[in-house]
């Protein structure tokens, strides 16, 4: 499988607005499925690809692509094997790129998050190191 993230378009040939269905026609059945209501009793279907270290989620009706979490190191953003890039780097990427606009936390958890607003994505470290990526369409 192709891991280029293509932000607010796709991980590879996953792409946001895909159904369940394509999705698993173009890669596998996924390792899980699991089925949750949100507070706006919209409905979400997850789908964990677990060695694959990608989780994607499908809302709404019909159920559509909207969120990818990626823990896999081999996905390449502009170019550059992103998992292995420190937060400075990653920052100097995304600016390179026009991906000016930046937000940092301290999650409760422990991770720093790096949000990019205007890219719908967001950067997890733990200790240094980036272990996820979450973006959306």
């Amino acid at each position: 499988m192709n891991f280029e993230i293509k932000i607010k378009e796709s991980l590879g040939d996953i792409r946001f607005g895909m159904t369940i269905d394509a999705v698993e026609s173009a890669m596998c059945r996924a390792d899980e499925v699991e089925h949750i209501e949100n507070a706006a009793d919209e409905p979400t279907t997850v789908l964990h690809y677990n060695e694959l270290g990608i989780t994607l989620f499908f809302e709404g009706e019909p159920q559509l692509l909207a969120c990818i979490d990626i823990a896999n190191e081999e996905c390449t953003l502009f170019g550059k094997e992103v998992f292995y890039l420190d937060e400075r780097e990653l920052v100097k990427l995304m600016v390179a790129n026009d991906f000016t606009e930046q937000d940092v936390d301290q999650e409760d958890w422990g991770d720093r998050r790096v949000s990019f607003p205007q890219g719908n994505i967001d950067f997890y470290f733990s200790e240094g190191e980036m272990t996820s990526i979450i973006m959306g369409a």
